[in-house]
């Protein structure tokens, strides 16, 4: 059986779905799949602990894609990047900087929600749209392509053709590999311990990255959990070590993590399962093909550091759909793609170059390094133009 549609969007995740229903929202017919139904309950198996920090550009293209206004009541405000260089000779804060969104702009510098309610709010959106053709547990095979379309063979036998396919399907991409667009890929033997914490001392919306050795330990703020203040947190370290604390006792994971936090919050309590993920900085060769192109994991992967990968995602669908409603007649021909290739190719390269820099900075064990992150951090801080800047491109706004 062969379906037509104008899109089909490989992968469903947060990047797929929101694509999905930015492109549904924009009238164009789409088929979204992927291989693994979403989870949309934090508390069931399998569900992903994480959380995104929507920074402001963001809130544009949910607003365009429908999706915001659900989203709104569930948002924790960003309105602090806190760091602290905790680097010396013993565990405790010695540099504390803060930069505050009220600097560059009126609106926090974005809002941070957990991963599973992106993806239960998301999906409410494309039920409600006729445009939208979700396909949980399917997943794509292979990928024929010629001037003026596309099929795709989906793991149920079912045949697409499709004006234009986007690869939202992960560092892994099964429609890249089809492509024959080739990635690099830098590993750190880093890897990212995700949970959620309470702790007696509230955020006050501000989200905290704490630096001493093996990568940053940071706190994204949360609504309150039963009446305490609550926490993402993302801990990266040595992958060994990463799985050992995966393994440790309640009691004595919360004492670690407390300690590494430097009790800034004061002591912590966990309050959801801990997962790990490895951490590397992969991009494709070039962000499209013929009749396809690369979006989120799929062109970009890198450390989750300063908020900048789902954020970078978004911009890729951002820009997809501009040109797709500019000349909607050439839906996914080489022109659009080339043009989304020139549009996101430099962007992507300077932040994942800029990140892959402050991950290896925040790696730092020798008392030198340490030293110079922490002399780095107030050189940066004590210059407001660059202070003002730096905040202004972490926005993706400059």
């Amino acid at each position: 059986m062969t379906n037509t549609c104008d899109i089909l969007i490989s992968g469903g995740g947060i990047a797929g779905l929101t694509a999905a229903s930015a492109f549904g929202t924009a009238g164009f017919s789409v088929i979204c799949v992927d291989p693994t139904p979403p989870v949309t309950d934090g508390a069931a198996t399998g569900a992903d602990l994480r959380s995104t920090a929507m920074l402001q550009p963001a809130r544009t293209l949910l607003e365009r894609a429908g999706i915001w206004e659900s989203l709104a009541p569930h948002a924790a405000p960003l309105q602090v990047m806190r760091i602290i260089d905790a680097g010396g000779a013993e565990a405790e804060p010695r540099v504390t900087r803060e930069f505050d969104a009220s600097d560059i702009s009126e609106l926090p510098f974005g809002w941070n929600f957990p991963n599973w309610l992106l993806r239960r709010e998301i999906l409410a959106r494309l039920n409600a749209l006729d445009t939208v053709d979700f396909r949980a547990g399917v997943g794509t095979t292979r990928l024929f392509t010629r001037e003026g379309s596309a099929k795709v063979t989906l793991t149920d036998g079912t045949r697409v053709e499709t004006k234009l396919v986007i690869a939202a399907d992960g560092r892994g991409s099964p429609m890249r590999a089809a492509a024959g667009i080739p990635v690099h890929t830098q590993r750190y033997g880093q890897k990212a311990l995700v949970f959620a914490v309470t702790h007696p001392i509230p955020h006050e919306n501000v989200s905290t990255e704490v630096h001493r050795t093996g990568g940053p330990f940071t706190l994204v703020p949360l609504p309150d959990r039963d009446g305490m203040p609550c926490s993402a947190v993302v801990w990266m370290d040595d992958g060994r070590l990463a799985q050992e604390r995966l393994e440790l006792d309640v009691a004595t994971f919360e004492a670690e993590a407390s300690a590494r936090s430097t009790y800034h919050f004061g002591p912590l309590t966990l309050v959801s399962k801990r997962q790990v993920w490895p951490i590397i900085t992969q991009h494709a060769n070039r962000l499209s093909g013929e009749r396809i192109a690369l979006i989120a994991e799929a062109a970009h992967v890198m450390p989750p550091i300063g908020a900048q990968g789902l954020n970078m995602s978004l911009n890729d669908i951002a820009t997809l759909l501009d040109l797709a409603q500019e000349r909607p007649d050439g839906l996914g021909d080489a022109d659009m793609l080339d043009a989304y290739h020139t549009a996101r190719y430099g962007d992507i390269t300077l932040r994942v170059r800029g990140i892959d820099l402050l991950n290896r900075a925040s790696q730092a064990s020798s008392t030198l390094a340490r030293d110079a992150r922490a002399a780095g951090l107030n050189a940066l801080y004590s210059a407001p133009p660059v202070r003002k800047m730096l905040m202004q491109m972490g926005l993706g706004t400059r």
